[in-house]
């Protein structure tokens, strides 16, 4: 009778450790995908603001015409569905660099520089940026954990039952890793000193 008990006792743990591991390889996933969609939410934001700052430009520097349609192309290719995050984050590193094309040539403009529609739509693409890189530090973490719970004994027997597979990293490459980092006049709440022209 009591060695009849022990099994039993024996079964009942082992099915609480399997219910156990497979509620978190589920709940690690669900994670992941939850990051994800706020990474998307962000990456939606930051390709709407992209327009308007190219029209922007475009009104003061109309004749930089390639760095405008490297950015808009970039966006594009950015906005195709379909992509995972790895496809994504290459993606999203060719627009980070078309971007910093384009702050660049903001800086031979002094008008567009002390442009407040410019300026409100460069400060909310940094804020913006900011925010991509949060969730994208988040997003990986929880990648790491499930990736790690998929590669080890004994949850890999379960994540295999069960398909639960390894999920993409989100990785900016090292040149796109930071966003254009541009000081402009006026951003500090001072009102922008006048141009003067250069001889």
């Amino acid at each position: 009778m009591v060695v009849w008990i022990v099994i039993a006792v024996i079964v009942v743990l082992l099915i609480l450790w399997a219910v156990s591991t497979y509620n978190g390889l589920v709940k690690l996933r669900n994670l992941v995908q939850e990051a994800w969609r706020q990474i998307d939410v962000e990456l939606k934001r930051r390709h709407d603001l992209i327009p308007n700052l190219v029209e922007t430009v475009k009104g003061y520097a109309a004749h930089e015409r390639g760095t405008l349609e490297d950015v808009m192309k970039a966006r594009s290719a950015a906005m195709a569905g379909g992509q995972g995050p790895a496809a994504a984050a290459q993606s999203e590193n060719v627009l980070t660099q078309a971007l910093g094309r384009l702050i660049a040539v903001a800086e031979a403009y002094p008008d567009l520089k002390a442009n407040q529609n410019f300026l409100s739509l460069q400060q909310e693409l940094s804020s913006t940026e900011d925010r991509i890189a949060a969730g994208r530090r988040y997003y990986n973490a929880n990648v790491r954990e499930l990736n790690t719970k998929v590669e080890t004994v004994p949850s890999n027997i379960f994540a295999s039952m069960f398909h639960i597979t390894r999920e993409e990293y989100f990785e900016a490459e090292e040149a796109a890793r930071t966003a254009p980092s541009v000081s402009f006049p006026g951003t500090d709440g001072t009102t922008p000193a006048p141009s003067t022209p250069q001889d």
